[in-house]
């Protein structure tokens, strides 16, 4: 087990251009001999205005478009824009949407220059796992703060045919640069809004809540972020509420909370993606959702393992000082559920109707794909993962 910070490099190449209007410099940042791809998802950017925004200021480029990705981003659909763009050379990507977008628009960009089938970028049972070596340019528009896609350089794609969602990622596929604009977060529904926030929330807990190793910047840092999220959280769910402010410290919380900087020299635990990402694809429940699901109940059956960190967790985001250790650390994991119910977000498998047939194929999940020693001291066997999914399953 790790004592101390462990040695680290940290590296982020990825402008951040923040704040209101900043499409029009879209100009200075995409060089003016590029063949611009632009990819986006269902259609809300079209709805919205942002689209035509953008193809406005490009103008003077040479600009082709590809639609449809979806809100979770499937390899099917991306091995379409791959194809795209190897057969009419485009040579710069320009992502406007969420994670989903930006993370299908890391595969093309990864997949597009990749040699040999670029599901070998997987591995995990899908393909045989092969380095990316090269990735076209690429840049983002960032419309949902969730995923932290915008300045990091991994993403995650869904396998329709083989009921799997995987991650991949190198140092070639961080975005050159991300725009990020508080004000286009106004058009999103209150299921999106609450969902981001969750995302959010677990992707910093995963690099928080494993066991303390004297990291203080660290800590520090993800406690506020989780402060951040727990203060603004009910508030930015509030679709009619387009307060710039609130926004903004949303978005940059969600940024920062998947960037890279908090995950340096210390341990992380993963788990409760993984675990998550078996739901989606069997299910189709949004992502920030099996992260509801997942979290409060890994929590409790792992609670003596991470024991030290769920009490600094307790006594400084949650505030909890009263009672004895235990009480706190119990008090701490009921209110983390709570949180996410009062965004909306069930946080058991009965609230989408369903029971106790998923324990089993979601544990053959993991197996098929190789998440049988998980968790921050890969001592997270198929067992407790199930003990996992059965906590989840209702309400005790």
């Amino acid at each position: 087990m790790q004592t101390g910070i462990a040695n680290f490099d940290y590296y982020n190449p990825t402008r951040i251009v923040f704040g209101k209007n900043r499409l029009n410099e879209l100009t200075e940042m995409v060089p003016k001999d590029k063949k611009v791809l632009l990819l986006y998802g269902g259609g809300s950017v079209k709805k919205f205005g942002t689209l035509d925004k953008i193809k406005q200021v490009l103008k003077d480029y040479t600009v082709g478009e590809f639609g449809g990705i979806e809100a979770n981003p499937t390899y099917e659909t991306l091995m379409k824009a791959v194809q795209l763009v190897r057969e009419e050379g485009y040579d710069f990507l320009l992502a406007i949407g969420g994670g989903s977008v930006i993370d299908g628009t890391k595969f093309v960009a990864a997949g597009a220059l990749f040699d040999g089938d670029p599901i070998d970028m997987f591995g995990q049972g899908v393909g045989a796992h092969r380095p990316i070596e090269r990735a076209l340019p690429f840049g983002t528009v960032l419309t949902l703060p969730a995923t932290g896609s915008e300045m990091n350089s991994g993403g995650v794609v869904t396998f329709v045919e083989k009921k799997a969602k995987l991650g991949f990622g190198s140092a070639f596929t961080f975005p050159v640069f991300s725009i990020l604009d508080p004000e286009l977060t106004y058009t999103l529904p209150k299921r999106q809004l609450a969902n981001g926030v969750i995302d959010a929330f677990v992707h910093v807990m995963e690099q928080y809540m494993t066991y303390p190793v004297g990291a203080l910047v660290q800590d520090r840092y993800a406690e506020g972020l989780l402060s951040t999220l727990i203060e603004i959280g009910p508030k930015v769910i509030d679709e009619t509420n387009h307060d710039y402010n609130l926004r903004a410290n949303f978005m940059w919380a969600a940024t920062n909370a998947l960037n890279g900087s908090i995950n340096r020299g210390v341990p992380g635990d993963w788990s409760s993606h993984s675990l998550g990402h078996e739901i989606t694809a069997l299910y189709g429940i949004d992502h920030g959702r099996t992260l509801a699901i997942v979290l409060p109940a890994l929590l409790e059956v792992r609670k003596e393992q991470k024991f030290d960190k769920l009490l600094q967790y307790a006594e400084r985001v949650w505030g909890i000082q009263e009672g004895t250790a235990d009480e706190k650390v119990e008090f701490a994991i009921k209110k983390t559920g709570q949180f996410f119910e009062i965004l909306g977000a069930g946080t058991h498998f009965s609230d989408y109707d369903l029971g106790e047939e998923v324990v089993d194929e979601l544990v053959d999940q993991l197996e098929k794909h190789q998440l049988t020693a998980i968790s921050e001291r890969g001592d997270q066997t198929l067992a407790i993962s199930r003990q996992i999914y059965q906590k989840a399953l209702r309400p005790d």
